[in-house]
Formats: structure tokens, C-alpha cells, sequence
């Protein structure tokens, strides 16, 4: 019963190249949200994220037949999703794209749980001050949670420069965040 329900993403693809549209949108509501919260996190608003998310669900629809492993239909949408928000983020200027304020992705950051809003307030400023390489790197590693694998075939890079950009991030992090004056 659960598999009529909720068929495998192999089974939706090859609906959809069969002509059955409807299957397509079964696949990206199974998916949309993962994309969204990425996506607003690296374009800093959900309007943008909207448009950027709109522009690669008509990309995947146009190219489906180009997914070589319709089972990986998931990571082959997120790949587009990664290249989609890169290409506006170049087209709107680095110092347009920020992260927004994720209270439970922050909170998962914070050492001891429950730190006060002005110390969220720092991490986010901190975040927003990376470079989009390294904002990227971090946000995969330590807010997705996926693994430097996974991060290679979204991304392209290779495993160590990736393990490269989420060390400078620390780094990076740590330092803006030595610099904040205490009370």
C-alpha cells in the first residue's frame, strides 16, 4: 500500500519521460523542501530562492531524459539546485548573497543550546561574511549534514578541496567571532 502511495523516484521518472506530467510535480513535492531550505540559505531570501527553484524545476523537467540513474533522481535535482543558485548568485554579485537567519540551523551551531538572539545575531553576521565558496562548503558539511561525497557530487569539487574550504571556514568562523567585543 505504501509503495502505491509513494512510488520509488525511478518509477516517477520514467512516468514522467511516458508523458505522465503529474508525476513530475509528485517528484518535486517530495523533494522541494530539502531545495528550498538550501536554497534560501545560500541566496539569503525565499523570493529569490522561489525564482532560482522555479528556473531548475523547468531546467530538470526540459533535460529529465539526461538523468543517467533515475533512482538518484534526488541528488541528480540537487545538482541543478547547486548550479542554479551559483549562476544567480554570480549574476547579483557576492556581496548580495547572504545567508538568512535559520534559528533551528543556528541553534544546531551553538555550543551550549538556547544562547541569547544577540549571539545568533553574531553567528549569522559572522556566516554572512564568508565567501561563497566557503559559505557553501559549511553549509553543506554542517547544516545539510551531508557528507564530503555527497558534497563532491553536488558541488564538482573534489573531496580534499572541499575538506579544504570547511576547515577554512572554521577557521574563518572562529576568527570573526574572536572579534566580537563580550559584555
Amino acid at each position: 500500500m505504501e509503495e502505491r502511495e509513494s512510488p520509488p523516484d525511478a518509477a516517477l521518472v520514467a512516468a514522467v519521460i511516458g508523458g505522465d506530467v503529474d508525476a513530475f510535480a509528485v517528484l518535486l513535492r517530495r523533494h522541494r523542501d530539502d531545495y528550498t531550505r538550501f536554497a534560501v540559505r545560500m541566496l539569503g531570501s525565499r523570493a529569490d530562492a522561489d525564482d532560482v527553484l522555479q528556473g531548475a524545476f523547468v531546467r530538470a523537467f526540459r533535460n529529465l531524459r539526461s538523468c543517467r540513474d533515475p533512482a538518484r533522481f534526488g541528488a541528480w535535482l540537487y545538482h541543478i539546485v547547486v548550479n542554479e543558485c551559483r549562476t544567480f548568485a554570480t549574476r547579483n554579485g557576492r556581496r548580495e548573497r547572504r545567508l538568512v537567519r535559520d534559528e533551528e540551523a543556528l541553534e544546531r551551531l551553538l555550543a551550549p543550546a538556547g544562547e541569547d538572539a544577540a549571539l545568533r545575531d553574531e553567528i549569522q553576521h559572522a556566516l554572512d561574511r564568508l565567501t561563497p565558496d566557503l559559505r557553501e562548503a559549511f553549509v553543506l558539511k554542517h547544516v545539510e549534514e551531508l557528507s564530503y561525497e555527497e558534497m563532491a557530487d553536488l558541488t564538482g569539487a573534489g573531496v580534499s578541496a572541499l575538506k579544504m574550504r570547511v576547515k577554512r571556514a572554521c577557521e574563518r568562523l572562529r576568527e570573526l567571532l574572536e572579534r566580537v567585543p563580550h559584555d
